[in-house]
């Protein structure tokens, strides 16, 4: 259950390779394709294996406990993946404020007072799996690669960083693996660096009760983490 709650945009999401039609004009000016944008940021984001990240739940969205989450992912740890940072959840009925530590086949968890306790991961991965959001298959960059009606609808910065503002939509069945409890198809937004392969930035799920937004930073930055002692 746990595995797929502590996280994010997703992570703060392929088979359409193109994202959309390959021949879709640039939609505003001299702005460019989306289609082209979407293509290089997969392909970059295919290849991330470690980031900093943070996740903000706006609004009620049911089967989706987590409330918010930041903190770190590696690709390394296991299968999975790991993660490690802080969360604001729903547990098991109860509100949980605290650390988490992903790592191998365990979860560990701390409260505000005492130290960790380790259960098994299969515990939170139904729930939510903040390691899906790095794995080239279930997450980003497979979201990135399904994207259709995208559109390129102008530049922002965020957070310091020059981006694309691309949007478009994306079935139920590609973001479930990221935002768990989707029975619909979504409208999604990325925020694409304008530079280093269009990488994303930013990416935000809008469902009817709400948002979910996801935050990427410190790309491949060397990430340890280790179960605590």
């Amino acid at each position: 259950m746990m595995r797929r709650i502590l996280f994010v945009t997703l992570a703060f999401t392929a088979a359409v390779a193109t994202a959309c039609s390959s021949d879709e004009p640039a939609s505003n000016g001299n702005l460019p394709d989306a289609a082209g944008l979407l293509n290089d940021a997969a392909a970059s984001t295919a290849d991330i294996t470690s980031a900093h990240f943070t996740l903000a739940v706006n609004g009620e969205i049911p089967g989706l406990p987590v409330k918010s989450a930041e903190g770190d992912l590696t690709r390394e740890g296991g299968a999975g993946g790991a993660a490690k940072g802080t969360v604001s959840m729903d547990l098991m009925g109860s509100l949980f404020e605290g650390e988490f530590v992903l790592v191998d086949d365990s979860v560990y968890i701390k409260g505000p007072t005492g130290g960790y306790n380790e259960l098994p991961a299969s515990m939170v991965r139904s729930v939510y799996d903040p390691a899906a959001i790095l794995d080239p298959d279930r997450g980003i960059a497979n979201v990135l690669k399904n994207v259709t009606d995208a559109r390129t609808e102008g530049t922002e910065d965020v957070d310091g960083v020059s981006t694309y503002k691309v949007t478009g939509k994306v079935t139920k069945d590609v973001v479930s693996s990221l935002v768990p409890g989707i029975d619909a198809d979504v409208d999604i937004t990325f925020w694409l660096r304008q530079d280093d392969g269009h990488q994303p930035v930013k990416a935000s799920v809008k469902v009817q009760q709400g948002t979910v937004d996801v935050t990427l930073s410190d790309v491949n930055k060397q990430v340890e983490i280790t179960a605590p002692r």
